[in-house]
């Protein structure tokens, strides 16, 4: 859980310039399409087409974007056909990888990770050998600062959540999938600010790295999440708040 955190912090620094060479905005686009495929084009009844948008619209995506992206994804307007995959992995020092793609073409999506985790020390695993580790979650953040500990717990119970800790400067509160988007309604509706939330998917036991093995493996892990067909990864990593934040102020 904190591994998984503190790296979400890192990647949000990093989402503004993201956004600005149109990367971000394609994978999202691809993750509102895709959502609505599945679940339907209403987002109070698809969590995660809710998720999708609201953090496109936190990006100043344009309306009419998301809009011909549910469109496409219902079959009101046509588009590519995408697929979605997931691959399993390894990473350096038994770092475990989830990588989930959403592409148009499988065989150049295998053919880039192929790629990335052999530069990397890394390699593919086979079905099963790595999905059981991790579990899907809701996470939402909320600013310790701002609110009595005692109101956040309570208003989060009352939506279902399954967990609250407090991490550093702020609240984490951990839901199952089916009650995240009840949990952040409950909060919105009580004006308590949602500083982030994510559908995720988190390792049930972690790998410890040191400095000189955690730069090895936030390589190798920027590098797959830079992939244009790639949505997600995920690792069970686990780097000091003090390590991490070491190597994301020489990074920029």
């Amino acid at each position: 859980m904190s591994g998984h955190s503190k790296w979400s912090k890192i990647k949000r620094k990093k989402a503004s310039a993201d956004a600005k060479r149109g990367r971000l905005f394609t994978k999202l686009i691809r993750e509102i399409t895709v959502a609505a495929r599945h679940g339907g084009g209403d987002p109070d009844a698809n969590p995660r087409l809710r998720t999708a948008i609201d953090e496109a619209r936190g990006l100043n995506m344009p309306n009419e974007n998301i809009e011909r992206a549910i469109k496409r994804g219902t079959g009101e307007l046509e588009g590519q056909t995408l697929e979605e995959v997931t691959y399993e992995a390894y990473g350096p020092h038994g770092v475990a990888l989830l990588i989930e793609v959403v592409t148009d073409n499988r065989n150049r999506a295998t053919g880039g990770i192929r790629h990335v985790l052999s530069r990397h020390n890394g390699s593919l695993g086979n079905q099963g050998s790595v999905a059981w580790q991790f579990h899907a979650q809701g996470i939402i953040s909320v600013d310790a600062a701002k609110y009595e500990e005692d109101t956040i717990i309570a208003l989060a119970l009352e939506g279902g959540a399954n967990d609250i800790k407090k991490e550093e400067s702020s609240y984490q509160i951990i839901t199952s999938p089916e009650n995240f988007t009840n949990v952040k309604e409950i909060l919105q509706n009580n004006k308590v600010e949602i500083a982030a939330s994510e559908l995720t998917k988190v390792p049930q036991s972690t790998v410890p790295l040191n400095e000189k093995q955690a730069e090895k493996v936030l390589k190798l892990y920027e590098s797959l999440d830079e992939l244009d067909d790639i949505q997600h990864v995920y690792a069970n990593f686990d780097i000091p708040e003090a390590i991490m934040e070491k190597i994301s102020s020489q990074t920029g």
